[in-house]
């Protein structure tokens, strides 16, 4: 017997949300509320190197506040990278933590602050709704457009042990407060500003093509992450999707171009502010292991696989794609609408080879032998499974990879 449907759904943001180019100056401003005299940033060295670190700090500073920079974030963080984030937390004693950088570096800010608040380990919190209460005071600031982390309620870890990514998701974990400062983004590369574009995408697309949420297989009493689609979040899966068909080539392109910069800055946030509500589905629940064994960047893997789950996905969601279709201004008018979802994912594929993402797994290094783990990792991940438009089974998710490969 199916669950009772849910006839409701929710929606949450980050306590604060600021936008605009040069808003970061303003960032003690912005803090006056938690009257803080001590910050903890946690960052990376190459954000140092090129100069982003100080554009944070130096206001800071400059206002009197007491700032200890912890500069050992990674990419895909590990959970040893975690343990010393911790420590260093622990030691600073600071009264707001900010996450300076892209999703890694504020997923470990989030994880961090979860730990420092209610003890014990990050794996206590692996899962959904563990975090029993409000955590440390928590900024979060993103120097690439992507992962929507500022505003997510969620933390990934790799554990390189089991090669498996960890979700720790609770909305506890949804920042205090995001500045999204897009001249902090004019430092990204080329190749990252290409992975991080092709992932908010990714939720974009995932979000609008999700199961409903008067659908999903779950007890409306039942605590779950995500809402499943619905109205607010096709609204702004639909702003995401325009803006990203728009400005991703350019700001690829021409990284210094400051309204390509804004244009994906916005819309990483909107997506961001999409999937965290709505949901995120299959193309996340095969990249997590795969990123985890080859090691390749969240987005790049997200966006490899994109174009095949939306053909698997076509069958139960073609109007949805279709539409997705229109929004990246491909769409044929007249033609019918399994010609028009084809044009989107083929639209799709077209931008992932012009921003220069990997078309096939083996480029990121992935063997034929691995797909069937992969399979089987994935289908574990039970909450994507429900909340995919088209549900699959072992077999299904091993198919998309093998044509993936």
């Amino acid at each position: 017997m199916k669950p009772d449907p849910r006839h409701f759904w929710n929606f949450y943001s980050a306590g604060r949300l600021v936008f605009g180019s040069g808003s970061v100056a303003r960032l003690p401003l912005f803090l006056k509320p938690w009257q803080a005299r001590r910050i903890l940033v946690i960052t990376d060295r190459i954000l140092e190197q090129v100069g982003v670190v100080a554009q944070v700090v130096d206001p800071l500073r400059a206002a009197g506040l007491d700032v200890v920079v912890f500069n050992e974030g990674e990419a895909e963080p590990s959970c040893a990278i975690a343990d010393k984030a911790i420590a260093a937390a622990r030691q600073a004693q600071a009264d707001v933590l900010i996450g300076l950088g892209g999703g890694s570096n504020m997923d470990l800010a989030k994880i961090t602050a979860a730990v420092v608040a209610h003890g014990g380990t990050y794996r206590d919190y692996f899962g959904y709704d563990k975090i029993p209460g409000p955590v440390q005071p928590l900024v979060c600031i993103p120097t690439t457009s992507g992962t929507g982390s500022e505003v997510s309620h969620a933390a990934v870890l790799t554990d390189t042990e089991r090669e498996l990514k960890e979700s720790t998701l609770s909305q506890q974990l949804r920042p205090a407060l995001a500045v999204v400062d897009p001249q902090l983004t004019l430092t990204c590369p080329p190749k990252a500003t290409a992975d991080s574009g092709i992932d908010a995408l990714t939720h974009a697309i995932e979000t609008y093509t999700a199961t409903s949420y008067d659908a999903l297989e779950v007890p409306a009493a039942e605590p779950f992450p995500y809402d499943g689609k619905h109205p607010l979040g096709d609204v702004l899966a639909e702003a995401a999707i325009r803006r990203i068909g728009y400005h991703l080539p350019t700001a690829v392109a021409e990284p210094a171009n400051l309204a390509a910069r804004e244009g994906m800055s916005f819309a990483a946030t909107l997506a961001g502010l999409a999937f965290s509500n709505g949901a995120v589905a299959v193309v996340h629940a095969l990249e997590y292991p795969i990123g985890a064994a080859v090691h390749c960047s969240h987005g790049a893997g997200n966006g490899l696989l994109l174009p095949y789950v939306m053909r698997f996905n076509l069958p139960a969601r073609a109007t949805e794609i279709a539409r997705i279709g229109e929004w990246l201004g491909v769409a044929d008018a007249g033609l019918p609408v399994p010609e028009v979802a084809e044009q989107a994912i083929v639209a799709v594929e077209r931008l992932q080879a012009r921003i220069g993402i990997p078309q096939k797994l083996r480029e990121l290094g992935v063997t034929r032998a691995q797909l069937p783990g992969f399979a089987a990792k994935s289908i574990g991940i039970k909450r994507l499974m429900l909340l995919n438009g088209r549900r699959p089974t072992e077999a299904d998710l091993l198919s998309i990879l093998e044509a993936a490969w």
